[in-house]
């Protein structure tokens, strides 16, 4: 099959065989004339495998074709995403798929000055990336009008949830036209999403380009138990050994990614860090550095889970399981994209044994478990089964000690040389055996 075949008109194919895009991936197969067609859809697929252009191409076609001018401080496409790094990367492509078209793209997000955003805005955008926040700022600010919005698409809807954005979707749920197609779009599908389709979408076409929940096959998945105290021990080791060249790291804490990219920049390594604390230009700088190859090692929170888009990326690390299930998928899709390979390796302490239950439950795999020589945890990480389930052994009965009994007095005595226990004895008061004598 081709993008031709699909009904993509030549400006676009044109930006498509610039980009070196040759065939369709599925889900663009599935998404592509459905939304060409003007349908509602909901789309599951893995990350990696073509999402954006899945929904970016069929609605570019169709804002031109209509050919409407679009007015002042007026959008007649809206993208919401959860993340800065993902609004950036989908702005990207979507202003790459419109090289040819005489359509305006552009991306609204936090961490950054309002006022130039509000600036170009009074100009109009035919397609316009946000983060929720930013663009609710926008709007109460009169910056942006929703009547003339034709098309929503919700791109990663899953993560938005997760980092509390319901009440902003609801609100702009609320300022939109009743009449628009909206598109929803993500890796993982939770009952939360499902239910927000349920109340956003009319009368979905349902899409699964991939079973759901499931890590792309072209990565290989491997743990390595470790004491919690030794993970960047671990780490760094791992680093020397294997040789690893371009490698993205996920910790949990932002203490955690600061701490480890110190220890690795004091070793010689070009390395980098990126989470919530940092300022948007020094996020972008180091995700910019890492792409180019100038950084080696970027270490990040879950900022960098959806978002970070490199082509050939061989290594992913996890210094610590993630909360949320669904995060790991997110997270090991950073390697293995566009039917290139690449491995994900996690290193897992005790603690963290539901996490990995869940984490295998829902992906319905078993981990391999590699321990690495001179690293084999003390707290040894409890076993998991086929179902995500933690096996927990039974406790031993208690075992009489090798070198005897204590005797009565406190010392230890051979089991030979303790007496026999001593039954009680009832004392009895004393009879008096004199004559009795009589009451007068």
């Amino acid at each position: 099959m081709t993008f031709a075949s699909l009904g993509l008109i030549d400006p676009l194919l044109r930006a498509l065989a610039t980009l070196g895009y040759t065939e369709p991936t599925a889900v663009q197969q599935k998404a592509i004339p459905a939304v060409l067609a003007g349908r509602d859809l909901m789309a599951a697929a893995q990350t990696g495998t073509g999402k954006t252009a899945g929904f970016a191409l069929p609605l570019l076609q169709r804002l031109t074709l209509e050919g409407a001018k679009v007015a002042a401080n007026s959008v007649r496409a809206l993208v919401l995403v959860p993340t800065r790094e993902l609004a950036e990367q989908v702005h990207n492509s979507v202003r790459e798929y419109a090289v040819n078209l005489p359509l305006s793209t552009y991306a609204v997000y936090g961490g950054v000055s309002i006022n130039p955003q509000m600036m170009r805005l009074r100009r109009g955008v035919d397609v316009l990336v946000a983060t929720p926040g930013r663009l609710l700022d926008l709007h109460r600010q009169n910056a942006i009008k929703f009547n003339a919005v034709q098309v929503l698409v919700l791109d990663e809807a899953d993560r938005m949830l997760d980092l509390g954005f319901a009440e902003e979707l609801r609100a702009v749920y609320a300022a939109l036209p009743k009449r628009r197609q909206t598109l929803l779009f993500s890796a993982t599908f939770s009952d939360n999403i499902r239910l927000l389709a349920g109340q956003m979408l009319n009368e979905p076409l349902s899409v699964e380009a991939s079973p759901r929940n499931v890590a792309a096959s072209t990565v290989k998945q491997w743990v390595v138990p470790v004491d919690k105290k030794r993970k960047a021990d671990l780490f760094c080791h791992l680093l020397k050994a294997k040789r690893w060249k371009q490698v993205l790291v996920f910790a949990k804490t932002r203490n955690g990614v600061d701490q480890l990219v110190e220890r690795l920049q004091a070793q010689g390594y070009a390395a980098d860090g990126i989470h919530g604390d940092r300022p948007q230009a020094t996020r972008q700088r180091a995700l910019d550095q890492f792409k180019a190859g100038e950084v080696a090692i970027l270490v990040a929170t879950d900022v960098a889970a959806r978002g970070l888009d490199i082509e050939d990326l061989p290594q992913v690390v996890n210094l610590d399981l993630p909360i949320n299930p669904e995060d790991y998928i997110h997270r090991i899709g950073r390697t293995g994209r566009a039917g290139n390979t690449g491995e994900a390796v996690s290193l897992v302490c005790a603690d963290e044994v539901e996490q990995l239950a869940a984490i295998e439950r829902l992906t319905r795999i078993t981990l391999k478990r590699v321990d690495e020589p001179g690293f084999v945890p003390d707290h040894r990480v409890p076993e998991t089964n086929a179902s995500g389930e933690v096996i927990k052994k039974p406790k031993k009965p208690k075992k009489p000690k090798a070198g005897g009994t204590k005797g009565a007095l406190g010392r230890w005595t051979e089991s030979a040389d303790v007496p026999e226990p001593v039954k009680a004895v009832r004392k009895v008061p004393a009879f008096n055996t004199g004559p009795r004598k009589r009451k007068p």
